[in-house]
């Protein structure tokens, strides 16, 4: 989509909005950072880091987001926990460039999973949240 384009949204139960490009339902859906940002500040979301923490020490957390590596023991016991204590809530995923954050969604996609994203960009990525200037929480 190019910059001054009209953004398409779709409406979530209690009236809340994210855009369109987060297609429940589907694998490869994503975010851009802002859009992110924003449905996370406004509670709609659970954003969830999933880098290790070597990375979210070098660079700190997307304000607002969860950490949670991909590599631990049991990420997806853990990210079912998230789902359960917030029930309906999307989540999107963020790693360091996007690439690994949209896999994982589709992995679990295919397990059953809905109502799961990737962001564009990851953190450090072209477009990213650090390109983008998005506040960051200090690791640990």
């Amino acid at each position: 989509m190019t910059k001054g384009a009209a953004t398409r949204r779709i409406v979530l139960a209690g009236g809340f909005m994210l855009p369109a490009s987060f297609v429940f339902g589907q694998s490869a859906t994503t975010l851009s950072p802002r859009e992110a940002y924003e449905a996370a500040q406004a509670k709609r979301i659970l954003l969830v880091d999933i880098r290790n923490a070597q990375e979210w020490a070098d660079t700190g957390l997307p304000q607002g987001a969860l950490a949670l590596d991909v590599d631990a023991p049991a990420f997806e016991v853990r990210i079912a926990g998230l789902r359960l204590d917030n029930p309906g809530k999307p989540i999107v995923l963020i790693d360091r460039t996007g690439a690994q954050a949209v896999a994982v969604a589709q992995k679990l996609a295919g397990r059953g999973w809905r109502d799961l994203a990737g962001m564009r960009g990851g953190m450090l990525g072209p477009g990213g949240w650090l390109a983008e200037k998005l506040p960051v929480t200090a690791y640990p």
